[in-house]
């Protein structure tokens, strides 16, 4: 069973910055992705970026956050992590770190397309 372990949430101002991590347990060789989606309260909960497991390491934005987020990976470390930079109050939401097993890692996707999550880690950035 794949878990997932999300760190480095917290409260910011507009403009500032935060890196989000994800460690990934028991995942096989096999090839995988982690995806980080957000949900904003009374929002749905939408992919921001996404990563695969691959040397090649293929990276998809959420057209939100591109430029301003990067995703990316240690895998010595099984880990993945979201920087987000030049934050702003609609980036606030609970961040979840999500996996499935493929090379494909889409994030323009509805989030049951993901089969394994973390808990989740709360972004707050204010104005």
């Amino acid at each position: 069973q794949v878990q997932l372990v999300e760190s480095g949430g917290g409260s910011v101002q507009a403009g500032g910055s935060l890196r989000l991590s994800c460690i990934a347990s028991q995942y096989t060789d096999s090839p995988y992705c982690i995806v980080w989606f957000r949900q904003a309260p009374g929002k749905g909960r939408e992919g921001v970026a996404g990563i695969d497991s691959t040397s090649t390491g293929t990276t998809r934005y959420a057209d939100s956050v591109k430029g301003r987020f990067t995703i990316s990976q240690d895998n010595t470390k099984n880990t993945v992590y979201l920087q987000m930079d030049s934050l702003r109050p609609d980036d606030t939401a609970m961040y979840y770190c999500a996996a499935r097993d493929s090379a494909y890692c889409p994030v323009d996707v509805y989030y049951t397309s993901y089969n394994y999550w973390g808990q989740g880690t709360q972004v707050t950035v204010s104005s």
